[in-house]
């Protein structure tokens, strides 16, 4: 479980392909505190820690996982947003995040709008996910308001510190982004397919 609230933007070393699989090693200040065996949010997309090394740390991503977030696209010296799994009793400052990526989104636009920046992004609407103004969304595992919510579409507004402190400042036109919509959301909705 975590938060949406990202802790640190970390580096990619290195890719390595074995088989489907895709070990992707980071370079993070919080290597020192990671265990094996830890959950660790990586643009939104939870994976395991398999292997640390001095100031890096590796993780494996499946193909189901390659297929269904943007982790497939990384390449070496990419940043990816880092967030360590929430500890029990701690506040929740984002809101509650599971690590499973619903699906992609395109960047359609970025707009600055005098010291912060909203930006649109486009999704399938094949999947049947739903956004609802002023609902909760996570953007490349961060936290973050709806606004301008459409079928396919919606814009959110970013303030200067997550702008800075988020790999929001690398995002541009035709950037593809990892989505986990609201969990309380798509329980509401599924249980209104059933009824």
């Amino acid at each position: 479980m975590f938060t949406g609230i990202i802790e640190e933007v970390g580096k990619i070393k290195n890719l390595a392909k074995e088989g489907s699989n895709l070990h992707i090693e980071i370079e993070a200040k919080m290597t020192p505190e990671l265990k094996i065996d830890q959950s660790v949010a990586h643009n939104g997309v939870c994976l395991t820690v398999v292997s640390i090394k001095d100031y890096s740390y590796i993780v494996t991503a499946i193909q189901e996982t390659l297929n269904k977030t943007n982790l497939s696209s990384l390449a070496e010296n990419d940043f990816v947003n880092l967030e360590r799994g929430m500890k029990l009793g701690d506040r929740l400052d984002g809101h509650i995040v599971q690590g499973h990526v619903d699906q992609t989104a395109k960047c359609i636009e970025v707009k600055e709008i005098d010291g912060s920046w909203q930006f649109t992004f486009e999704y399938d609407p094949k999947l049947n996910n739903i956004t609802i103004e002023k609902g909760s969304i996570t953007v490349n595992g961060v936290s973050l308001t709806v606004v301008n919510s459409k079928r396919n579409s919606f814009s959110v507004a970013i303030i200067p510190y997550t702008y800075e402190n988020t790999t929001f400042k690398y995002l541009k036109e035709g950037s593809i982004i990892n989505l986990e919509f609201d969990v309380i959301g798509k329980y509401v909705k599924r249980i209104t397919e059933l009824s």
